[in-house]
């Protein structure tokens, strides 16, 4: 019965679960809870970011060296998390995906598209109203544009 029990979790359950974390204090309480999630259901999770480049549109180039270091920082705030992750047994493997680009596009094109998650995990961070209308909410763009389940943290 136990057997019978685990195959239908699996069936029900996420095998992709793509986390988008933001570079925020809010962040390791995002990846915290993806982590829960992909470990529970034996899944594979994969870690995106999205260097914002649209400032840098405006010079036509992106610096290299500018957007390396944005990288590198970002990288060196996960590594200890990516390291525990990548331990874990019960989770079937830690992808750390990191481009620049204007954050929907890229999100979407470059990342969902490709990865095709089941689930999608992001933070709630909290724009002020003015920024808000202007620019949206990537929160909110993750809820509607994908066809998997999204779940935002707060």
């Amino acid at each position: 019965m136990a057997v019978q029990q685990q195959s239908d979790q699996e069936k029900l359950g996420y095998s992709t679960i793509f986390v988008a974390l933001d570079g925020c204090e809010h962040q390791d309480y995002v990846l915290q809870k993806a982590a829960e999630f992909a470990r529970n259901y034996h899944a594979e999770l994969v870690i995106g970011h999205v260097i914002d480049a649209s400032a840098l549109e405006t010079a036509s180039t992106y610096p290299a060296d500018i957007l390396h270091g944005l990288e590198e920082g970002f990288k060196s705030s996960i590594a200890k998390q990516v390291e525990d992750l990548k331990a874990d047994k019960d989770i079937q493997g830690v992808r750390v995906l990191i481009r620049a680009g204007r954050i929907r596009e890229t999100l979407k094109e470059d990342m969902l598209d490709i990865v095709t998650p089941d689930l999608i995990i992001c933070g709630a961070r909290g724009l002020s109203s003015i920024k808000y209308a202007l620019l949206g909410s990537i929160s909110t763009f993750l809820v509607r544009y994908p066809k998997c389940d999204t779940l935002v943290i707060k």
